[in-house]
């Protein structure tokens, strides 16, 4: 058996299946969890009360986390012009216009999210084949197609998430690291829920969220009262 398996089985041992934990109760729990080499990632995953057949209750959507995931993000920012020297000022580690259009068509994929300007979508969007699979693709629903680059940019760099359905209704993120403090933790994971339930598509009956729980890279999820 090796040293993560141990762990793994070690972690188990700590957890009622059948409880249905507070958030504070639940990173509380995590913390106590034999920890590894690393800093390991929080998930969040929320099933929802929404059939993903139907477009109209797709959900999706961005919140800025107060105290981010833990991880820096890297942006490349699609523009041209005073929108470069913006780009630029704002953080941005990629900016640039056609010749960044061509380095991506080249197979260059090295950053986290990508932003552009409005007036460079016809060109980039040559690239959905590219882009799309990988969830790279500008979006005006997500604030990452907009004139307002160096808001973008902030954003990003301090947290902004997008969230979305996925294929069997649920939502996946990453809120934090296991190093975080508690309050951080419950923190990011109470603004991500009010954004959720915020976006609340109009044909759902009933309660939005069915179930969240909660777990580390290497834990088994713990069932958390919503």
């Amino acid at each position: 058996m090796n040293k993560r398996s141990k762990k793994y089985k070690e972690s188990v041992k700590l957890v009622d299946k059948n409880k249905a934990y507070s958030v504070t109760e639940a990173l509380v729990l995590l913390k106590k969890m034999p920890p590894l080499k690393f800093d390991q990632s929080v998930d969040l995953a929320i099933q929802l009360n929404v059939d993903p057949k139907k477009s109209e209750q797709l959900l999706r959507g961005t919140v800025v986390l107060p105290h981010g995931t833990g991880k820096t993000k890297s942006i490349a920012v699609f523009c041209k012009g005073e929108s470069e020297k913006e780009a630029k000022e704002a953080g941005a580690d990629f900016v640039g216009g056609q010749d960044l259009i061509d380095k991506v068509s080249g197979g260059w994929l090295d950053f986290d999210v990508a932003v552009s300007t409005p007036e460079m979508m016809k060109d980039l969007s040559k690239l959905g084949k590219v882009l799309g699979p990988k969830g790279l693709m500008p979006s005006p629903k997500t604030g990452t197609v907009t004139n307002n680059i160096s808001q973008a940019v902030k954003e990003l760099k301090a947290g902004k998430v997008e969230f979305k359905t996925d294929k069997q209704g649920g939502v996946h993120l990453v809120i934090g690291r296991i190093s975080f403090d508690t309050d951080k933790l419950k923190e990011n994971i109470t603004t991500l829920l009010a954004a959720i339930n915020a976006n609340r598509p109009s044909t759902v009956k009933g309660n939005l969220i069915k179930s969240v729980s909660l777990s580390t890279a290497m834990s088994p999820g713990l069932k958390v009262t919503a």
